[in-house]
């Protein structure tokens, strides 16, 4: 029966895709089988004429831009399909020539060896959410940029303002500022017009997150996760449409392994070598992480807003929420003051506090689609 299944490497781009495949059995034929445009209608020609004679098919191809709609269209069809991690793909040492024909050629043939890692594929609701919330995160940089041009366009005209920016305050010394040249009055409506529609951007995202949010499936876990001190609504889901179902993971090693958070390590016989850190994984979700981490400098305590956050929530969650607080907060005085710089100690402290998302993760029960 392994003989009669057909495994199948897809190289895919926006136009077209270059098909290659693998006969099943260790000594099966690896053939080029072509391109074909990278259309619903191609892909199914191409399943109908693959699959004749009763031979079951496997596709798999690398993540990257055109998300996972030829994944579902071909599952749909009764075929597996796996998005393999284009990172963990094994690659010859000596190999100096890439060309489209071999890379399908090569998942065809690593996917029959089972040397392929598939990357988990989100439902088309859980991507929608992970859009909006990539779409706020898109926003908060344009904010970033739009206020940096403005700072800039100040500093070269010799306007130095040494309080808090951009308050009202701020918002009325702008409004004050005179120039000599009526050209610079322009430039400064144009750079504060560019502020003010990147902020009501970043504040309609944030407002549309929290009304989609019940209708999450993931949407009790994000409510868990609050009870931590610096996971308020919008980092809380952004981690969890970064991550998805935690319970994929076995261990919170894994949680840890799989977000960068592990130290790198190259050790040979008797000799043990550690680096800094993999950063392997969802640059996203190991940021919000790290910026969490931030706020357990200071000392554990609930405050009002974390109070109002923890209040519907069960015991045994607010119980997990105390002791990454207490455990955590102590844990960055402790490696402060042994002289370590700020941003290892933050690390640290990110790694551990994935441990506890895990831990809370598990104690909430997620409804059946």
């Amino acid at each position: 029966m392994g003989d009669r299944i057909g495994y199948v490497g897809l190289d895919v781009h926006k136009e077209g895709i270059v098909v290659a495949v693998a006969e099943g059995g260790a000594r099966g034929e690896v053939r080029e089988y072509g391109r074909i445009a990278n259309t619903r209608s191609a892909l199914d020609g191409l399943a109908r004429k693959l699959g004749r004679e009763g031979v079951k098919l496997r596709f798999c191809y690398e993540a990257g831009p055109c998300g996972y709609g030829i994944q579902r269209q071909l599952s749909a069809g009764g075929h597996d399909c796996v998005v393999v991690a284009p990172s963990l793909i094994p690659k010859r040492a000596g190999e100096r020539v890439k060309t489209d024909q071999r890379d399908a050629v090569s998942l065809a043939r690593l996917d029959r060896a089972g040397e392929l890692t598939a990357v988990w594929v989100p439902d088309p609701g859980h991507e929608a959410i992970r859009d909006l919330v990539r779409a706020r995160l898109d926003a908060v940089h344009a904010l970033r940029r739009a206020r940096q041009q403005l700072a800039g366009f100040l500093l070269r005209q010799g306007c130095h303002y040494r309080r808090p920016a951009w308050t009202k305050l701020h918002h009325r010394r702008l409004a004050g500022l005179k120039f000599e040249q009526a050209m610079h009055h322009l430039v400064l409506e144009d750079y504060i017009a560019a502020v003010e529609a990147a902020e009501a951007r970043r504040d309609r995202l944030t407002a549309q997150i929290a009304a989609m949010l019940p209708d999450w499936t993931l949407a009790p876990v994000v409510a868990a996760l609050q009870a931590m001190r610096g996971m308020a609504l919008v980092n809380a889901a952004t981690l969890i449409a970064e991550l998805g179902d935690l319970s994929r993971f076995a261990n919170p090693r894994q949680l840890m392994a799989y977000l960068g958070l592990v130290p790198s390590e190259h050790s040979s016989g008797a000799s043990v070598k550690r680096g800094g850190l993999t950063k392997a994984g969802n640059s996203a979700a190991r940021r919000l992480l790290v910026e969490a981490a931030w706020t357990y400098r200071f000392p554990a305590r609930v405050s009002r807003e974390l109070l109002l956050r923890q209040e519907e929530l069960p015991k045994a969650i607010r119980e997990i929420a105390w002791k990454a607080q207490t455990r955590l907060c102590a844990r960055y005085r402790r490696l402060a003051r042994t002289g370590k710089p700020a941003n290892v100690v933050t690390a640290a402290i990110a790694r551990e506090l994935a441990g506890f998302v895990w831990a809370i993760a598990r104690q909430v029960t997620i409804p059946a689609r």
